[in-house]
């Protein structure tokens, strides 16, 4: 059937004000998209004209979010259920009957990075919490995406997480997720990329994809080549005027600086990242975070304090079209582009499974 639909269902589809890439020209495969926050995979995917079949977040801001981005585009996704017991965009997860899910060919999925992350992993022990596949509400979510594998056997899975999920707990975490995706006959290939090739935020993240042994037994899967140049410039996307209140106040903009000279002088490495659009070509990576103090990434003024993005310019660092609504408030939104995927990134590497796909 995967292999029939993938020669039958081809035309061209594009959305959501993007720019233009060149790309496999393929339509008809179908996605879930799991924790799905603010639509980051539902955008690259739907652009190479992909449909999503369901979606999954539990964040009620991210899904008020979704929602205002999506309504016109998935509006499959937000419509009663005939069986009145199921609902293509689910709250949450954990409450999923994995059983009325429909079918589909790729499961995407960023899962919650927090209990791996570098930074996550330092609170968590420093509050004296369990980190890892340890913390019970967010680390053993993997293993509801093996539960959904298990049922519902998507010939493809398309993974993504932050760059220590390799070295975490001395590369024990990953050795079991691998091990598991393994031990239900897929082809496990993964790599660290760069979203600074894309857009002008460093931003590292692991990509796995998987393919299942049964439909494509010999495949080989190439992540692609880095693009020649990026989407868009820092200086093309930095406003040159913006609204005062994202300034910093002379009290946090002290602290800051105190707290920087502090832990240099104690061999620590907090410090935060001033931009200067004259010199820099790209920010620090954008967290969730950001909200508090904007600290990652300031923006140079003249004569004036450093000031924060805008949530505007807080998308464009993540790739996302300049038609997208952001329809919550500022600390949500920083929250929300912290926690998302780069975009034109996903989008590549969605193109590249394409042509593996055809090519195979």
């Amino acid at each position: 059937y995967y292999i029939v639909s993938i020669m039958i269902k081809q035309s061209s589809s594009t959305v959501i004000d993007q720019k233009p890439q060149k790309s496999a020209d393929f339509s008809g495969l179908t996605f879930a998209d799991l924790f799905a926050g603010i639509g980051g995979f539902h955008i690259a995917l739907h652009n190479l004209g992909m449909q999503c079949v369901f979606a999954s977040e539990i964040d009620k801001h991210a899904r008020q979010t979704y929602y205002e981005n999506f309504k016109n585009i998935s509006p499959q996704l937000f419509e009663p259920s005939i069986l009145g017991q199921f609902e293509s965009f689910n709250a949450n997860i954990n409450d999923l009957d994995i059983s009325l899910m429909p079918d589909f060919d790729i499961l995407c999925a960023g899962f919650p990075c927090q209990p791996f992350s570098i930074a996550g992993v330092s609170k968590k022990q420093s509050l004296g919490q369990k980190h890892g596949f340890k913390d019970k509400k967010q680390g053993n979510l993997f293993f509801k995406i093996m539960e959904i594998v298990d049922i519902k056997r998507p010939p493809i899975l398309f993974l993504e997480n932050v760059k220590n999920l390799k070295s975490h707990n001395r590369g024990q975490t990953w050795q079991i997720i691998e091990d598991q995706i393994i031990s239900r006959d897929y082809h496990v290939f993964h790599k660290i990329v760069d979203g600074q090739h894309y857009v002008p935020q460093h931003r590292e993240r692991i990509f796995i994809v998987c393919f299942d042994k049964h439909i494509f037994p010999n495949i080989h899967f190439e992540f692609p080549m880095q693009p020649a140049s990026r989407q868009y410039e820092l200086k093309q996307i930095i406003a040159d005027k913006v609204d005062n209140r994202y300034t910093l106040s002379d009290k946090l903009w002290n602290y800051l600086q105190e707290h920087a000279r502090n832990s240099r002088k104690k061999g620590n490495g907090f410090g935060y990242g001033l931009v200067d659009l004259k010199f820099n070509e790209y920010t620090r990576t954008m967290s969730a975070r950001y909200y508090k103090d904007g600290s990652e990434i300031l923006i140079q003024q003249t004569n004036k304090n450093p000031r924060k993005l805008t949530p505007k310019e807080a998308s464009y660092l993540l790739g996302f079209p300049k038609n997208f609504k952001i329809p919550v408030s500022d600390t949500q939104a920083y929250r929300q582009f912290g926690n998302s995927v780069v975009v034109p990134l996903v989008h590549d590497i969605a193109n590249a499974i394409v042509k593996t796909i055809q090519e195979y």
